[in-house]
């Protein structure tokens, strides 16, 4: 399997892969099945007790988590929805894993979808702005480096799943 491409500057991580599937089937994927790659380990309710984890498909939708006994909260909004070429959302979780309720306090992520003449998809995931959680700004790029690539190593898994169980 291809693997995760990652470069990083003081306040943006830019991370690349190539799925063998179709732009639409990766955006679908990287939208919709959200709680099949998450790392589970990365969210407030933990493996165990995680129900679902979402985006609400327009701009202006929430991606949230939901919980045990209908706990939810959520932590980004959908900037731009524009499939399969393109999402942008906001990222309102701090580096203490704190919700950041403005959004104006909170780094961002865009995602190209972004087909190849083979058919393939590269998928571009920048996430930028990291100075505006403060202080702690370039430790939390760097533990977000190796938590992209995980997370993107499992999307690609996934997406290559979906991809063979047409």
């Amino acid at each position: 399997m291809a693997e995760v491409h990652q470069d990083v500057e003081r306040y943006a991580l830019r991370s690349t892969l190539l799925a063998p599937v179709t732009a639409d089937l990766a955006f679908a994927v990287f939208t919709g099945a959200l709680t099949e790659w998450w790392v589970r380990e990365y969210t407030w309710s933990g493996p165990a007790a995680l129900a679902e984890l979402g985006m609400e498909p327009r701009a202006g939708g929430m991606l949230y988590e939901i919980g045990p006994y209908g706990f939810r909260s959520d932590w980004g909004r959908v900037l731009t929805w524009d499939p399969p070429k393109r999402l942008v959302f906001t990222w309102q979780i701090g580096p203490d894993r704190v919700p950041v309720p403005d959004p104006a306090r909170a780094s961002e992520v865009e995602v190209l979808f972004l087909p190849d003449a083979s058919g393939d998809t590269r998928v571009e995931v920048e996430h930028r702005h990291f100075d505006r959680h403060g202080e702690a700004a370039e430790g939390y790029r760097q533990a977000l480096t190796a938590g992209w690539h995980e997370l993107l190593s499992r999307f690609l898994a996934t997406v290559t799943r979906h991809a063979a169980d047409g």
